[in-house]
């Protein structure tokens, strides 16, 4: 099988080296990630510059831009065909529910949806001692890979997380969860006379009702969710509108 592993973190962290590794045992795979951290990036393209890209091994490639740029030269340049299947991850922190907005993981996964290639967004949840066992995921991915591709269609992806733990307590399908960050910007004047703003991040509260992907990883299971890789029209939007002034 043909992949291409990317992710947001960047081509040198060690959830999407070790994640390669597992998946090379066995299949032929491709790596295009970015030369840096790239994370919260959400779904950006660059457009107007051109990307850098560098051999950094065989069939391992940096790029200067976003997970999206990656998929896109992965995938249609720098692959001698269309991959089977793109991997995103493994990424360094969960992308849990709202997270999905921001996430430069979830985001690679979803224009592979959008190409009609299956894609697979993969994170870690550290432990409370911020230990990252890398392998446990790693090795799940790989066993369960044809059942993942399974669950993809054109404009869904698959979004999985998993706490960093020796073993799992299982596998759920799941739904979203909702976070709610408590973040703050904090504002200061600069000796240059400009203000600066400053992003502060808060203690996260995660809204779970027993079947979302944050309860799953909170018991020690991997969660697995389908994800629209398409906006979806609110309930409510067609049929009876206001009186609008046009």
């Amino acid at each position: 099988m043909k992949i291409l592993i990317t992710n947001d973190d960047g081509l040198q962290s060690e959830g999407i080296q070790v994640l390669a590794a597992a998946l090379r045992a066995r299949h032929e795979a491709w790596m295009v990630a970015p030369s840096s951290n790239r994370s919260g990036v959400s779904h950006g393209i660059t457009m107007t510059d051109p990307l850098r890209l560098i051999v950094e091994g065989e069939r391992d490639y940096s790029c200067s831009g976003l997970p999206v740029d990656c998929f896109m030269s992965g995938a249609q340049g720098i692959m001698p065909s269309a991959p089977d299947v793109v991997i995103s991850g493994i990424n360094r922190g969960a992308n849990l529910g709202t997270d999905l907005v921001y996430s430069g993981t979830a985001a690679a996964a979803r224009q592979a949806a959008i190409a009609g290639i299956p894609g697979i967004a993969v994170s870690l949840l550290a432990t409370g001692d911020d230990e990252f066992l890398w392998e446990p995921l790693a090795r799940f991915i790989v066993d369960n890979l044809e059942e993942l591709m399974a669950l993809c269609e054109r404009d869904v992806f698959v979004n999985v997380n998993a706490p960093s733990l020796p073993s799992y307590g299982g596998a759920r399908m799941t739904g979203i969860s909702r976070r709610d960050y408590r973040d703050s910007i904090v504002i200061h004047e600069g000796p240059d006379g400009c203000k600066y703003s400053y992003f502060q991040g808060g203690n996260i509260v995660t809204e779970g009702d027993g079947t979302t992907d944050w309860d799953a990883v909170e018991a020690g299971c991997v969660s697995v969710s389908r994800v629209f890789a398409q906006p979806v029209t609110a309930p409510g939007t067609a049929g009876r509108l206001p009186n609008f002034r046009v």
